[in-house]
C-alpha cells in the first residue's frame, strides 16, 4: 500500500515560494487501478514525480508497504519495485527494443519471452524486436514498447504520467485496451495513472481530483466519474484526429 502524509512541494519562483503539492494525504490500495485527474495546473504531474522520487517533498512522508520512502532515491525506490514512465517515453539510439526489454527486466531474458512482452502490449513481436528505440518508431509504438518494458521489470508500483500525451486516437484506443489487460492481470501490485482521458478514468477502480495542488476529492470510479463527465476544465476525451498532435 502507498500512503501519502501531509505532503507538500514547495518551489523557489523569482524570489517567491510558490506551493505546488499542498498538505496531500492520501492511501492507494494493492491490486488497484487508480487514476489522478483535474484541472490543468493541479499538481497531478508532480504528484506522480514525488511518489517516483524525481522530485523530492519539501515536507511529509511517503510510505510504500510500511516503509518510509520519503528521501529515498528514484534508484532506491525502483529496487522497490516503483516504476515510473514518462509523458514522453525516451528513446536511445543504437539500442534496440530486445536490449531495451533485457535491460528493464534486469536479467537474461529469452527472444520469446521479449515478444510475449511486445505481444502483451498489441505490438507485432517480429516486426519491433530488432528495432532501434529511436525517431523512427512512433509516438503511440514508443508508448506502448514503454509499457512493455514496465511490465518486463515486474513492477509492484506502477505510475503512469498522462500516456495519451502525443499519440493518435487509434493508438489511444489500443492503448486503452492495453490498460485493460495490465488492470485484469493485477496481482500484488497498483497502477496509477495521471490523464484527463474519460476513457481511462472509466476503468479506473478508483479516481483522485486534484486541484490547485489540493486533494479536492477522491472515491470509487462510480463515485467520482459521473460529476466529472462534461467538465472540460476536469476531464477530457478523444473526439477526432490526434489525442496530442501524436501520429502512428
Amino acid at each position: 500500500m502507498l500512503e501519502l502524509k501531509n505532503l507538500c512541494f514547495t518551489v523557489n519562483v523569482d524570489g517567491k515560494e510558490k506551493n505546488i503539492i499542498k498538505n496531500i494525504s492520501l492511501s492507494v490500495p494493492d491490486n488497484k487501478m487508480v487514476a489522478v485527474t483535474g484541472p490543468n495546473g493541479g499538481g497531478k504531474s508532480t504528484l506522480a514525480k514525488l511518489i517516483a522520487g524525481i522530485e523530492h517533498a519539501s515536507s511529509g512522508k511517503i510510505i510504500y508497504n510500511g516503509v518510509d520512502i520519503t528521501d529515498m532515491s528514484i534508484t532506491d525506490r525502483a529496487k522497490l519495485g516503483i516504476g515510473f514512465a514518462f509523458q514522453q517515453p525516451v528513446k536511445f539510439k543504437g539500442i534496440t527494443v530486445f536490449d531495451l526489454l533485457r535491460i528493464a527486466s534486469g536479467k537474461r531474458i529469452s527472444v520469446k519471452e521479449a515478444c510475449e512482452y511486445l505481444s502483451s502490449v498489441g505490438l507485432c513481436a517480429r516486426d519491433y524486436i530488432n528495432r532501434e528505440v529511436n525517431a523512427s518508431l512512433s509516438g503511440g509504438e514508443l508508448k506502448r514498447i514503454e509499457i512493455a518494458t514496465v511490465i518486463a521489470r515486474g513492477t509492484s508500483l506502477s505510475l503512469f504520467d498522462e500516456p495519451e500525451a502525443g499519440i493518435d486516437l487509434w493508438s489511444f484506443k489500443n492503448l486503452i485496451e492495453v490498460f485493460r489487460r495490465m488492470r485484469e492481470m493485477i496481482k500484488d501490485s497498483s497502477i496509477i495513472i495521471i490523464s484527463h482521458q474519460e476513457r481511462i478514468l472509466s476503468i479506473a477502480d478508483e479516481i483522485i481530483v486534484l486541484k490547485d495542488g489540493e486533494l479536492d476529492r477522491t472515491g470509487t470510479r462510480d463515485e467520482i466519474l459521473p460529476s466529472l463527465i462534461g467538465t472540460s476544465s476536469a476531464v477530457t476525451d478523444c473526439k477526432m484526429g490526434a489525442v496530442n498532435g501524436g501520429e502512428e
